[in-house]
């Protein structure tokens, strides 16, 4: 999904893309910028050609993403897979002299923070999933990797995504599986920080056009505000995704799984219904506006 996005909005701008890909699609022999490789993230033979045969001036690394690419469970067999593909295409774009490397991270590193001040990318990462865990090796890996390279990197911890179609993540936060039914507590005012697809997809290109300067480090890429219960109940209503919608009383209706809570990107700890945590975006904000919201995304 943002691979598709990115490379519209790369190809619009007139940049050569080479993608690689398990799956085809639909910019394959319509644009003559667009080069694109089909194999498994895994194969290094196809993926060395790539990089070693063409000045690549940035690599966007989005594989082995929840969403993007690896389906919401992840198991041993996911993080292995993940390792292994960091380690060789880190060193690969080393030495190929990669100019910037983005990688595709997530808020979940964060975890469960205490009090309600704006979650900086300062914040201690108290990340208890496997997704969590994932990509805070995927991070660390990087780091060790450029610390002696001229290879800028840029590690973007990006928010649950949704666009105007794609709105599970947006689903999960208001919707008992167990019961089969949509949910709200109260008057639904309480809220989650997601991502606007678009919203990330700016941010990707403010890095890849910086004219001058030397972007670098984490940044926390999100929409500007929480969106609410409400809004997401609305929403979903509008676009018919979204049947009867009960109002419960408190969280004790909900029952926690922590087991399934480690392994299930989409499952969601009803207990941290009224956190109302804010990520703090605001260094981000100074590569893109991040003006993308539930409200205009379209």
């Amino acid at each position: 999904m943002v691979g598709q996005y990115l490379t519209s909005s790369l190809l619009h701008k007139k940049h050569r893309v080479f993608a690689i890909d398990s799956k085809s699609n639909e910019f394959i022999g319509q644009d003559p910028n667009y080069t694109f490789i089909q194999c498994d993230i895994t194969d290094k033979d196809s993926i060395s050609s790539v990089m070693t045969s063409n000045q690549i001036d940035v690599v966007v690394h989005l594989a082995c993403s929840v969403d993007n690419d690896f389906d919401p469970y992840i198991t041993d067999t996911e993080l292995k897979t993940s390792k292994t593909c960091d380690k060789f295409i880190y060193s690969l774009a080393d030495k190929a002299g990669v100019r910037c490397f983005i990688l595709l991270s997530t808020t979940d590193i964060y975890g469960v923070q205490k009090g309600r001040e704006p979650i900086r990318e300062t914040a201690p990462e108290k990340g208890t999933t496997n997704y969590a865990d994932l990509k805070m090796t995927s991070e660390k890996l990087m780091n060790k990797a450029f610390k002696k390279s001229d290879t800028i990197p840029v590690i973007a911890r990006v928010a649950p995504l949704y666009d105007a179609e794609y709105t599970q993540n947006l689903h999960d936060r208001v919707y008992d599986t167990k019961e089969n039914v949509a949910y709200i507590f109260q008057d639904g005012e309480y809220g989650f920080t997601f991502c606007c697809v678009f919203n990330l997809i700016d941010f990707i290109n403010g890095i890849i056009n910086v004219p001058t300067g030397r972007y670098e480090g984490i940044y926390n890429v999100c929409d500007s505000r929480i969106t609410t219960a409400k809004e997401i109940i609305d929403y979903e209503k509008e676009h018919h995704r979204i049947g009867a919608v009960i109002q419960k009383s408190g969280t004790g209706g909900l029952v926690l799984n922590k087991g399934k809570m480690r392994t299930d990107y989409r499952y969601f700890d009803p207990t941290m219904t009224f956190n109302n945590w804010n990520i703090d975006n605001t260094r981000a904000k100074r590569i893109a506006p991040m003006r993308w919201n539930l409200k205009n995304t379209k």
